[in-house]
């Protein structure tokens, strides 16, 4: 009763606050959402299946420039860009799981951050597909049954109803077949083995749902901003969406989502610290990580054995 109570409270406050807050407030909530996109494919990755990722940010780049391309150069609508993004992005996933089934732990980190630095290149330096460093401009916001979603309420609620669906969808996969092996995989390889559990195919299909979450997420990136250029999507990203699930805390639905919040958001709100406020996060997160490394909710899931 608790745990839909909490719910419906965070879904009203969601809704009904952004209604007050200026453009700038607007524009960083409608990140935090896509954000939370990008942080819960990880977490089926990492969280649930127990495969390193260090590329997500290249896969919401992916995304990003695919949706991009294809509506500014091409006139492609944006709903129809949508299957290009995930799709690309599933495929090149699928590619980037393939070590995961030779190497592991740290290993695999080096591949897949190897694989975010080779991305981030070819975003960089292949002018005449991704515009280089100048990036893309013009990018259009998608309509809805013939609305525009140019003003930032508008697009916020959009990207809400967008995060609303890929967590029920997270949610479906968690409680699948799907989501059992995954666990299987994380716990023990081995045992899932013996069990029947195709440890190959479960290992790629980790990695390819994740990476298919980013790659959706890119897609409302690059229209969020109405441009796009490669510095969102170096490794310094990866590593924040990483932060982002490990903080809130892994294998769990709510976890990203208070990741994305402590990560994007948290900044900001201690800015009235001016020049100490990262320093104040930064000693905020080692002592999160140091004191409750299951992250926020396994410390309130601490907690409410006491309540």
């Amino acid at each position: 009763m608790l745990r839909w109570s909490l719910l419906a409270v965070f879904a009203a406050v969601l809704i009904l606050v952004p209604t007050q807050l200026k453009p700038y407030g607007l524009f960083l909530m409608s990140n935090w959402v896509i954000f939370c996109v990008v942080a819960t494919g990880l977490n089926l990755t990492i969280g649930y299946a127990g495969q390193i990722s260090l590329a997500q940010a290249g896969f919401m780049g992916i995304g990003a420039y695919t949706s991009a391309i294809l509506m500014t150069r091409y006139g492609i609508d944006f709903w129809l860009t949508l299957p290009a993004s995930a799709g690309l992005s599933f495929l090149i996933g699928i590619v980037v799981g393939y070590p995961a089934l030779r190497v592991q732990h740290h290993y695999l980190a080096f591949v897949t951050l190897g694989f975010n630095i080779l991305i981030y290149l070819l975003f960089r330096n292949e002018d005449w597909l991704t515009g280089g460093a100048f990036g893309i401009f013009d990018v259009p916001r998608p309509s809805v049954f013939g609305y525009p979603t140019n003003e930032p309420l508008a697009f916020y609620y959009l990207s809400l109803a967008f995060l609303a669906v890929m967590v029920a969808l997270a949610w479906w996969i968690v409680r699948s077949p799907w989501g059992r092996a995954f666990a299987a995989l994380r716990e023990n390889p081995i045992r899932a083995a013996s069990l029947g559990v195709d440890i190959r195919a479960y290992t790629l299909l980790a990695f390819a749902i994740g990476s298919a979450f980013a790659g959706l997420a890119g897609s409302f990136y690059a229209s969020l901003l109405e441009f796009i250029d490669p510095y969102p999507f170096a490794f310094e990203y990866s590593l924040a969406f990483l932060l982002m699930v490990i903080s809130g805390g892994s294998a769990t639905l709510s976890g990203p989502l208070i990741g994305a919040g402590l990560v994007l958001l948290l900044p900001e709100w201690l800015r009235f610290a001016k020049d100490y406020y990262l320093m104040i996060y930064a000693i905020f997160v080692m002592a999160l990580m140091a004191f409750c490394p299951t992250g926020v909710v396994g410390l309130w899931q601490r907690l409410t054995v006491y309540l």
